[in-house]
């Protein structure tokens, strides 16, 4: 167990580096001092707390109440991971009929939970023994097996599912299991499917080879449509700009992060440095982490699409978001709707856009909070309020069980009209 000393020591660091690096784009001006001092009430609680449970527990309650997305706070042993993050599936609460309980939605192929044989329309009983009943939710440990009580959609029997998670996850990341990041498929109708499940890597590089292997495999096909899917997309870092660049032909600002050090100093989103393309090589790649990992360390950059010129999709477009849509998939869906480059459908994305970091504060615990705040072009934070689709459709329980996808549907016939 840590030590109170140890708890102390974490809780300092906390504090310290939120006032020097938290940043909320909704709220530039917000009071740190008021988070202080109520940091400063609760540390007799969280640091005799009575075991590490509550002590992580009552650190996570208090970075909460920042008010932003993107704060963790976490060991780094790898315990107590999100579905979407550990097994590359998202949950929903509905009323079923074992009563209110968390169904499976989106489900990344090939990731965990697919190849568990867990589908869309499942309904979640039980984990390890405990039974799982929103709003609890499911969490997982790296390097753990567990166990999952699930009633498979279109059946009234339960069944055991067993999953394995591997001993390491991602880098740079909060503990967390990377899914397949691009799969595609031809569909009737000339119309070609890009499902994006994250943005992967700190460059980019890979996952933009990713995207060019599935473009040029779509066009080879003769798919003159595109339907672009991030429903359940994790987020992640910039190769989000290989896809929106592939959405225009031309070079289009797209938005900016700002840092609360550049925030102080003053700044023209017009003066601040650029990325407008991703790395084709190694020897691109290295340039960049020097670029902004050594001479320039501070996260304020404006983004600006690669002009890859013109493409048999353009104008025949259409992108499917929901409330599991986060991060880089939302500043995509952003710059879409804003340039109005594809007709959206679905729900309204999750509403957290902010540039995390993660510090290592003690005792191996790391903790994760906002240091930079991302704008579209026209000054518009995304943040808490999310990306609302042109046309909303909700996924209901019974299309799940009857294994419809009316997003899905509604998305094609925008594209065939």
């Amino acid at each position: 167990m840590t030590t109170t000393a140890g708890r102390e020591e974490i809780l300092t660091n906390i504090t310290k580096i939120v006032k020097e690096k938290f940043i909320n784009p909704n709220d530039l001006n917000q009071d740190l001092d008021a988070w202080e001092a109520k940091a400063a009430e609760r540390r007799p609680a969280i640091v005799n707390a009575a075991d590490d449970v509550e002590f992580e527990k009552e650190v996570r309650l208090l970075i909460a109440q920042l008010g932003a997305s993107h704060t963790a706070f976490f060991h780094g042993s790898g315990n107590g991971i999100p579905a979407p993050h550990a097994i590359s599936a998202t949950l929903t609460a509905f009323e079923t009929d074992r009563g209110s309980r968390l169904v499976f939605e989106d489900v990344v192929e090939d990731g965990i939970a697919f190849r568990a044989g867990i589908g869309p329309g499942d309904i979640l009983l039980g984990q390890d023994d405990l039974e799982i009943a929103p709003p609890q939710a499911p969490l997982f440990a790296l390097g753990k097996k567990h166990t999952l009580r699930v009633v498979p959609r279109g059946s009234s029997s339960e069944r055991t599912v067993e999953i394995e998670l591997p001993v390491k996850g991602a880098k740079d990341r909060p503990p967390m299991i990377e899914p397949k990041s691009v799969s595609y498929k031809v569909l009737p109708g000339g119309v070609g499917l890009l499902k994006i499940a994250s943005f992967p890597g700190a460059s980019g590089r890979v996952f933009a080879q990713r995207l060019d292997h599935a473009v040029s495999e779509l066009l080879k096909a003769h798919c003159d449509r595109l339907l672009i899917d991030l429903r359940g997309n994790i987020g992640g870092g910039i190769g989000s700009l290989r896809l929106m660049s592939y959405l225009t032909p031309a070079r289009v600002p797209i938005g900016y992060s700002l840092t609360r050090r550049r925030l102080k100093e003053g700044f023209s989103k017009e003066s601040l440095p650029k990325i407008s393309r991703l790395p084709g090589g190694r020897v691109a790649e290295i340039a960049m982490a020097i670029r902004f990992g050594v001479l320039q360390k501070d996260r304020s950059v404006a983004m600006e699409t690669e002009g890859l010129g013109p493409r048999p999709f353009h104008g025949k477009m259409a992108m499917i978001i929901n409330e599991h849509s986060h991060s880089a998939a939302e500043m995509v869906a952003a710059f879409a709707s804003t340039n109005d480059l594809v007709h959206t459908v679905g729900h309204r994305t999750a509403g957290e856009v902010l540039g995390g970091a993660n510090f290592r504060v003690g005792s191996e615990y790391r903790v994760r909070i906002p240091i930079a705040g991302w704008y579209t072009w026209t000054g518009c934070p995304i943040e808490a309020v999310g990306v609302v689709p042109r046309t909303t459709v909700d996924l209901t329980l019974q299309a799940l069980k009857d294994e419809r996808d009316p997003q899905l549907d509604t998305a094609l016939e925008a594209l065939r009209a």
